[in-house]
């Protein structure tokens, strides 16, 4: 049995997730039809994790399991014409077999687009927000996140996960011009709705609603009561997954 990986990217506002729905279209099974149609038999393909409904991501990464050998420059080029206008495949690999697409990342990094004037060429894929929103305020509280590994308070309200610990490395908003920013957050792993809810709480602290310490309380808290409402999907964009034993 040979294992292959699948880079590709996608925008999600027509999808009800990267996960297979019972009463709606995902991308993964857009992704699973249309290889198991190019190598003509069922193929089960697993992601490096998932997204929610409507939020999109520039590299999401999955594997599939196959006896055949397969022509991965081929299979990425096929794909690209079968599969709908907003997936997009960048390349198929052949990986060893050990190597798993969700449990073999050792991170992934979020950003979440926010824009502060009328643009109608940014708010399919951007927050717009009229707050005078204090960066630097933003910025001090995002650094606080290195300092904890239990993020309870921005999971959603009754996930099913075993646990809340995740490992942060990196959290920071960065300006991309006069009227936009983004929030760049990479960790080991995400918990449902994770950061949404942490750049709701981030925009508290902008608005001064929240000082940095009530922010380090709230995630010592570890209730999502206390944290900020969930952000619109629309802006979240998975940015990149990493593999440290990925050969090239």
């Amino acid at each position: 049995m040979k294992r292959y990986f699948v880079w590709f990217s996608y925008d999600g506002a027509n999808y009800h997730g990267w996960q297979i729905q019972p009463n709606g279209n995902s991308v993964q099974a857009e992704l699973q039809r249309g290889i198991s149609l190019l190598l003509r038999e069922d193929i089960a393909v697993t992601g490096a994790g998932r997204t929610d409904s409507g939020v999109h991501a520039r590299q999401m990464v999955a594997h599939f399991d196959i006896e055949q050998v397969v022509d991965t420059k081929q299979l990425a080029y096929k794909l690209n014409r079968i599969l709908p206008r907003d997936i997009s495949v960048a390349r198929v690999r052949e990986v060893p077999s050990d190597l798993h697409a969700r449990f073999s990342a050792t991170s992934r990094a979020y950003h979440y687009y926010i824009h502060t004037s009328k643009n109608p060429f940014r708010r399919a894929y951007s927050w717009e927000t009229h707050y005078d929103l204090d960066f630097n305020l933003m910025n001090q509280a995002a650094r606080k996140l290195l300092d904890y590994e239990d993020f309870g308070a921005f999971c959603k309200a009754g996930a099913d996960v075993k646990t809340t610990l995740c490992h942060i490395t990196e959290a920071q908003w960065i300006q991309d011009a006069p009227d936009a920013w983004h929030f760049r957050i990479v960790a080991n792993r995400f918990l449902r709705n994770m950061v949404r809810a942490v750049v709701g709480t981030l925009v508290d602290v902008g608005r001064g609603r929240l000082s940095v310490e009530g922010f380090c309380k709230v995630v010592e808290g570890k209730s999502r009561s206390d944290a900020g409402e969930s952000m619109p999907a629309h802006a979240l964009f998975l940015e990149s997954v990493a593999y440290q034993d990925l050969p090239e």
